[in-house]
């Protein structure tokens, strides 16, 4: 295992295959206020924190009040923030302007199709005082083409979207309100419902193939296991594992710790890929 320390609420990892990278999602702050105090930090696949604020608020012309998923397409850095999608220049950082989603509580992850659209989830929830999820009903999956969002599903039966993934057979999504992932078709329609006990509140999602990724807060735990068939822990012993990335090149699961300031990498066993 590889330990990163030193960050502020890291939400979200991805994994930037291009330059051989780890982007970190650092909130900073209070979650969902609009603080303008979140950060992008860059690592190295081999245990540096290269650039801790390689992007960060109020610098530069960058805005991030509460950053979490992201995604890279085009060259350009996509990252939910509350009601905005932020745009960067995938190389240098610099901001590329913003796309903001009326109606929207808190877009949480985004992901990239092989055809250019993105889908970024609203998971339709503030975080309380004691950390618990208060509902806000605007559960949704937008997706975005040609620079403009719109409505891919809006409904509470979502039960609080969060992780995105997009597979051979399209996209998947796990939600935070319930111990379930499942498909939205083309035409918005939730199909393919699953449980993926032993535990709930999910968060981040990662395709490998056939199979998923899962973080779980219940559980504790990175889950892994088939939509539509059983999930079962991959990797014990995770304190509020968030929005997990992987590194296709080594095999490495990459998982953020919101609540301990740290990013922990682990790397599968051959057998597990």
């Amino acid at each position: 295992m590889v330990e990163y320390t030193g960050f502020s609420k890291p939400e979200s990892v991805l994994y930037d295959a291009e330059r051989d990278r780890y982007l970190v999602s650092n909130i900073n702050g209070t979650p969902g206020a609009r603080d303008n105090d979140g950060f992008i930090s860059a690592l190295s696949p081999d245990g540096q924190v290269t650039h801790l604020k390689w992007i960060e608020g109020g610098r530069r012309g960058a805005v991030l009040d509460a950053p979490t998923g992201s995604a890279i397409q085009g060259g350009v850095l996509y990252v939910a923030d509350l009601t905005s999608v932020r745009m960067f220049d995938a190389k240098t950082g610099a901001p590329r302007g913003d796309l903001t989603i009326a109606g929207a509580t808190l877009l949480n992850d985004i992901v990239g199709a092989p055809d250019g659209k993105l889908y970024v989830s609203d998971s339709g929830f503030q975080i309380g005082a004691s950390g618990d999820l208060v509902p806000t009903s605007t559960d949704a999956v937008y997706v975005i083409e040609h620079g403009r969002a719109k409505v891919l599903a809006k409904t509470p039966e979502l039960r609080m979207p969060n992780g995105l993934a997009w597979t051979n057979d399209g996209l998947v999504v796990c939600s935070s309100g319930a111990p379930e992932l499942f498909r939205i078709d083309p035409a918005g329609t939730k199909r393919q419902l699953t449980s993926a006990a032993p535990g709930g509140r999910l968060d981040g999602l990662v395709a490998l193939g056939d199979e998923l990724l899962v973080a779980s807060h219940e559980a504790s735990a990175v889950l892994r296991g088939k939509v539509g068939g059983t999930f079962q822990i991959a990797i014990s012993d995770q304190k509020a594992p968030a929005d997990i990335g992987y590194d296709t090149r080594r095999g490495r699961v990459l998982v953020p710790h919101l609540s301990e300031d740290r990013v922990d990498v682990y790397e599968l066993r051959e057998s597990d890929r």
